[in-house]
């Protein structure tokens, strides 16, 4: 890391990890925020998303807590998924480390559009609960790993791609989805945050600092979904995938306009 610690940016990175850790618990896409200003503090890519994964932590272990606290995640039905996803997310954190992940790179984008137009315009959403199409248990052994699998590997829109799965496949009501989806998202974060730790990557100081951050902007954005989550989820996930897309169609295609 070359940048300089000052209390500037300290008070700086704060600022932002609360602002992501609030859109995080909502809508999800709070790396959004926080990468940038990570690589704009002078820290490297690798050292960017380590210390990412250790802000991010915070931010769905307290949005977790909050959420099992006030009966709105049920930790002991949930204990398979869990395991399923912490092993995904841990196979997809060592598979990184060994290949590259441009070719994820360049469909992400796509795939989020089609998260977009599915809060859309899918008439389940409109509803407190849907129709369940699978059990807890395959959706553990099929979504809870895949997903899992992809934030260890990648990460982009991880959190809309799990309030899909619980809201398709289990039926749950949107406002139960975005609970359960921080369990599960927080789960992939630890699994692969050991990994990064392990490798040596994270900055602790600008890490623990967001991170406290993201505990404070997590539990006010927390409060929100079980107030107002109805009406408000839906259109966050929209504009946060889109505003993902824009990013990462910039990041792959932008030098074309050049």
């Amino acid at each position: 890391m070359d940048a300089t610690i000052t209390l500037e940016l300290v008070i700086l990175l704060f600022a932002v990890a609360t602002a992501a850790g609030f859109v995080d618990s909502i809508a999800g896409g709070g790396g959004l925020i926080a990468m940038p200003a990570l690589l704009a503090a002078g820290l490297s890519p690798v050292q960017a998303l380590a210390t990412n994964k250790l802000q991010g932590t915070g931010g769905t272990l307290s949005a977790s807590f909050y959420f099992i606290s006030k009966g709105a995640v049920n930790l002991r039905k949930m204990r398979l998924a869990i395991v399923m996803t912490f092993i995904g997310s841990m196979l997809g954190t060592l598979l990184v480390q060994k290949i590259d992940a441009g070719v994820l790179e360049q469909a992400i984008p796509f795939l989020l559009i089609g998260i977009v137009l599915y809060f859309l315009f899918s008439p389940r959403l409109n509803s407190d609960q849907s129709r369940q199409v699978i059990s807890l248990s395959v959706f553990s052994f099929t979504a809870a790993v895949v997903i899992g699998f992809y934030d260890g590997f990648f990460g982009p829109g991880t959190g809309s791609f799990f309030t899909i799965a619980f809201v398709s496949l289990l039926g749950y009501s949107i406002t139960s989805a975005t609970a359960h989806t921080k369990l599960l998202n927080c789960i992939s974060n630890i699994a692969s945050l050991l990994f990064f730790i392990i490798g040596g990557h994270v900055v602790w100081t600008v890490g623990l600092v967001m991170m406290l951050g993201q505990i404070i902007g997590a539990r006010l954005g927390s409060t929100v979904v079980l107030s107002r989550g109805q009406t408000l989820i839906r259109p966050m996930i929209v504009c946060v995938s889109l505003a993902m897309t824009a990013k990462l169609l910039w990041g792959n295609y932008g030098h074309l306009l050049y």
